[in-house]
């Protein structure tokens, strides 16, 4: 059996890397040819069968693959986009396992509300990886990914709770009660928060002291499972406090982290979660026949086929009628907001003009204030230079495809609930007809619609601005090159020259490197190239907390800084 396993896990490892290829070659989606593989699979002759116990996905899998997202994904794109993202990841969650469950059991009535509800709760999240590996191929906007991103990675931990809830009143009465859930879900958020906080903000003050790239790794392998565990001991949201765990890294890593140590994690993390994604495409589609088998004795082909058409038109209608009100909002009035937004801010300017400050304490508010002031009118050309359309809210509808964690979460249902092997194929053929049906056609969608890309070199402009000006904070901050002390002692005026007419304009412009200095001169430059470094490392940091420039013009900055830091760091 061991040799088996071996065998089995080297023919999907290869399938993975083939999928993968054809897919970059054919534009299909990986995750579509996965599953059709992983069907194939299952129905060649002498295959063994694979169970897998929905614990080890939800426990083991779907953390690293949450926060592997979520230390990639920038805050201020979260914070934008919040209000969207708690909409679709939060409100229509519940609304739809709860609309679900009331049709289900009308229409079925053998099937009890709770267990309708549990149905309604494991359909309703969305799975991201197939819509976004097209978005990306295809030219969605920036700002539609994001938003599929962060309902992605919220939604799950909605719907967990929710069938938390429905599978405690199945056990107990019978009978769901909204109520409890509210208070459920309002715990599991609140626990979440607290946990994924603290264990985010504590592993990387870890990180940061040891700067070592092997142990920094292994230490964030372990960091989705110390946020997920303890939040599930508490009966709080693990997968949120995953999370929110991925987010406080991701923004700690930024500006603690050494340039190794991001490119060794970024490396990393983009392999486990390509093999962890892929693996568990593969094995939803080679599970079939085991569903299947499971439920013949239970159903008829006529009621399957019709409680997947209910629980799949249920899904597209809520879906669309979810996405509505952005289209409505960007039609009527999202210009007179803007005017009022940008009046606000006015008003807020001339009072802050106004002010004299009396202390040092009094010019740090003002500081402040004068930041949150810039973030504010950032945020106004960012509506206005991405507003979400009808045709953003069209592409965001026709991306609710289901996945993972619909086929995972559904076996939860303990084994003996009457209707369980019904409840379980119906869940995974609304999973494979959403993934097919919309990831096929999804990619003539967006061609379609016509979105707006960057040009190249709207992309480079920016790219240079933002660089530029990080570089003039960072010589503002530290003062002409003429002042600088290394140890107390000035620098060699003809090292001065050299770094003021060659190497640093280098730095702050992102060009290749200069032929180094002379043996002598070599430690002193690399202080001061580091110096420099570090602090448009901190000006960058404050720029993105106002966010007038993309996040992705942002990371290539911080790539080009990365770099520039590992040549000088491994010259020394």
């Amino acid at each position: 059996m061991d040799h088996q396993f071996v065998l089995i896990a080297g023919a999907a490892l290869a399938i993975m890397i083939a999928a993968s290829v054809f897919a970059r070659r054919t534009g299909v989606a990986a995750p579509l040819l996965l599953v059709g593989l992983g069907i194939a699979a299952s129905y060649l002759p002498s295959t063994p069968v694979i169970h897998l116990e929905p614990e080890w996905v939800l426990a083991g899998v779907l953390p690293p693959l949450l926060y592997s997202s979520a230390v990639n994904l920038p805050v201020i794109d979260v914070r934008r986009n919040f209000w969207l993202i708690s909409w679709l990841s939060v409100a229509m969650v519940i609304v739809s396992a709860l609309v679900i469950g009331a049709v289900v059991h009308l229409l079925f009535p053998d099937i009890s509300f709770a267990l309708a509800v549990a149905l309604g709760a494991v359909v309703s999240p969305t799975d991201a990886v197939a819509a976004t590996a097209i978005g990306r191929r295809v030219g969605l906007p920036p700002r539609l990914m994001v938003v599929l991103e962060g309902e992605s990675l919220v939604n799950d931990a909605s719907a967990l709770v929710v069938l938390r809830t429905a599978l405690a009143a199945l056990a107990v009465t019978g009978e769901f009660s909204l109520g409890h859930t509210v208070l459920e879900f309002g715990w599991a958020v609140v626990g979440a928060a607290v946990i994924g906080s603290v264990t985010g903000w504590v592993t990387a003050r870890l990180r940061e002291r040891l700067d070592d790239p092997v142990l920094n790794t292994t230490i964030s392998f372990a960091v989705p499972f110390l946020a997920f565990f303890p939040a599930e001991e508490v009966e709080a949201s693990g997968v949120l406090a995953v999370v929110v765990a991925g987010l406080v890294t991701g923004t700690m890593g930024s500006r603690r982290f050494s340039a190794r140590d991001r490119q060794t994690q970024t490396t990393t993390w983009t392999t486990i979660s390509f093999i962890l994604e892929s693996a568990v495409f593969l094995a939803m589609g080679y599970q079939l026949p085991e569903f299947v088998n499971a439920a013949r004795g239970e159903t008829t082909l006529g009621r399957m086929t019709g409680l997947v058409a209910v629980v799949v038109a249920l899904l597209v209608a809520l879906r669309f009628l979810g996405l509505a009100w952005p289209a409505l909002t960007s039609r009527f009035g999202t210009g007179d907001k803007g005017e009022q937004a940008r009046a606000r801010l006015d008003r807020f300017e001339e009072r802050l003009d106004a002010r004299t400050p009396a202390d040092e304490r009094e010019e740090a508010r003002l500081a402040a204030a004068r930041r949150r002031l810039e973030r504010g009118k950032a945020d106004v050309e960012f509506e206005e230079r991405e507003p979400i359309t009808a045709r953003g809210s069209l592409a965001l509808a026709w991306a609710g495809m289901r996945g993972v964690v619909t086929v995972a979460a559904v076996q939860t249902i303990p084994v003996g609930t009457p209707n369980r092997a019904t409840i379980v194929l119906a869940a995974f053929f609304v999973a494979l007809i959403t993934l097919v049906a919309f990831g096929l056609t999804l990619p003539a969608v967006i061609t379609r619609l016509r979105f707006r890309a960057e040009s190249p070199e709207e992309r480079r402009d920016a790219f240079h601005a933002l660089l530029r000006q990080v570089g003039e904070s960072a010589v503002d901050a530290l003062g002409p090159l003429e002042e600088q002390t290394i140890d107390g002692e000035r620098i060699d005026p003809r090292l001065t020259a050299q770094m003021k007419e060659r190497i640093l304009p280098r730095i702050l412009t992102g060009a290749h490197q200069a032929s180094a200095p002379k043996p002598g001169a070599l430690e002193q430059t690399l202080i001061l190239q580091h110096r420099y470094l570090d602090a448009m490392r901190d000006a960058l940091s404050a720029e993105r907390g106002i966010g007038a420039y993309s996040s992705e013009t942002y990371r290539h900055v911080e790539d080009l800084l990365d770099t520039i830091e590992q040549r000088t760091t491994t010259r020394a």
